[in-house]
């Protein structure tokens, strides 16, 4: 009883209501699940080209709060509509949650507001894609640049859903450390996550629009120099996913070995455990002609695989660097990445 009474609230003095911090966590972290359902059921609404299903009204329904006579691609783009509108009610309820039990400065408070600024962002950038029409078989270089922002956009916005829930659940901080390599690699690889989740993006809007008939006329497609640029672009996912990927493995096995935290080793096992699976996923995704529902599976592990990363570095970020970790030079850590018996 005692200590519940003096227990402080992150990056503050005085008490917090701590039954209500003990409910916020779980909250934050339903949040983010349902942000990642939502992100999916986007990415159906753009596989199956319903998203010119409402016209290009914005936010009514073709001119409707509810649609009367709504056909297949009606209803699933207002579906889409109905659940991001609820994002909406359920980030309020989060920053007001926050402000009310963390005192100022608070980590958490800086991540509920970060996820408001990413999802209203999230929402005017799904309201110019209607309005501006860069949907269903719109093909342009205009549509390809807004899916690349659409989903930057995105995966900053479960960033910083991760990172409130990460916060609130006890995590502390981060502490950047400029002249540490292990945190300019974690940046590194969060940047190239980054860029496979937007190539992949962009790939499967060229699948949706240009789908082949074969795995051989998508080959052949794919090195055409007269093809769509949205089919020429796709060569490229599958490179950058092989070397991400194997950035990801080899790092992870450096930070499992330099850090004794059990958050770090589960955090690393389960991300080394995603890229396999997602390697997996994009030949089956490849050979089977990237059918919606392998498109969506594939979009669940990209967001999944983007979640543990940040989860990743912040578990390392916000602790104090084992010995061996802090002697580390860069030329160490990447020589480590390579050999693992190697020596700083």
């Amino acid at each position: 009883m005692k200590d519940s009474m003096t227990r402080t609230s992150q990056l503050g003095n005085r008490p917090a209501d701590w039954r209500s911090v003990n409910r916020f966590a779980p909250y934050a972290w339903l949040v983010l699940v349902y942000n990642i359902g939502v992100v999916v059921w986007g990415a159906y609404v753009r596989a199956t080209g319903s998203g010119a299903g409402c016209g290009n009204h914005w936010p009514l329904c073709n001119g409707e709060v509810i649609p009367q006579s709504p056909d297949t691609a009606m209803l699933i783009e207002f579906s889409h509509r109905v659940t991001s509108g609820l994002t909406l009610l359920f980030v309020a309820g989060l920053i007001v949650w926050a402000f009310r039990a963390y005192p100022k400065g608070s980590a958490v408070r800086l991540g509920a507001a970060l996820t408001v600024f990413f999802t209203i962002t999230e929402a005017l950038v799904g309201a110019g894609l209607v309005l501006f029409q860069l949907v269903a078989e719109n093909a342009s270089a205009l549509r390809a640049f807004s899916v690349a922002m659409h989903l930057t956009n995105t995966f900053l916005l479960l960033a910083a859903l991760a990172l409130t829930a990460f916060w609130a659940s006890g995590g502390q901080p981060l502490r950047w450390r400029a002249r540490d390599a292990v945190d300019w690699l974690l940046g590194i690889g969060l940047f190239g996550v980054l860029v496979l989740g937007v190539t992949g993006a962009i790939t499967a809007l060229g699948d949706t629009l240009f789908p082949p008939s074969s795995l051989a006329q998508g080959l052949q497609q794919d090195f055409s120099p007269t093809a769509q640029f949205l089919i020429r672009l796709r060569v490229f996912h599958p490179l950058i996913a092989v070397a991400v990927g194997v950035y990801a493995i080899l790092l992870a096995r450096v930070l499992r070995s330099a850090y004794s935290d059990a958050s770090v080793h589960r955090l690393a096992t389960g991300l080394t455990a995603l890229v396999i699976v997602q390697w997996i996923a994009g030949i089956v995704n490849l050979y089977l002609l990237a059918p919606v529902w392998l498109q969506l599976v594939h979009l669940l592990l990209a967001d999944g695989l983007w979640i543990a990363w940040v989860l990743l570095s912040a578990s390392v970020l916000n602790q104090p660097v084992s010995e061996r970790a802090n002697d580390w030079s860069l030329k160490s850590v990447l020589r480590a990445m390579v050999s693992p018996s190697s020596k700083a």
